[in-house]
């Protein structure tokens, strides 16, 4: 079992920056380790994940925008969200992934004023 923490979450306006953290409660050395966010009245979707060696895949919506990377030393992966848009707001969840096993945070909130 791995619990998964988020933070960094907020209130921003259009073109600001926010970095969300993701804490797990033990090594995520060998987890690939993932970005979702759900807005109200859709499906959750994927933003970006970070594979164990460190591969990176965006959502085409956030690429050149957003950057995700992981501290494998501290147990955690961060999301660098810049040039944010009112389209980005939404509750931002951690998935941590190791074999089939999968694990979630509880989700931070992100909203973006125009």
């Amino acid at each position: 079992q791995v619990q998964m923490v988020e933070s960094g979450g907020g209130l921003v306006q259009a073109g600001g920056s926010l970095r969300l953290s993701c804490a797990a409660s033990r090594s995520i050395f060998i987890n690939d380790m993932s970005w979702y966010r759900q807005a109200p009245g859709k499906e959750r979707e994927l933003v970006a994940m970070i594979t164990s060696d460190s591969r990176t895949i965006y959502t085409d919506s956030v690429k050149g925008r957003f950057t995700i990377s992981r501290a494998n030393a501290k147990n955690t992966v961060y999301l660098q969200m810049n040039s944010l848009k009112p389209e980005d707001t939404a509750v931002y969840y951690c998935r941590s992934r190791i074999s089939i096993n999968l694990y979630w945070g509880q989700g931070t909130q992100v909203t973006v004023s125009s």
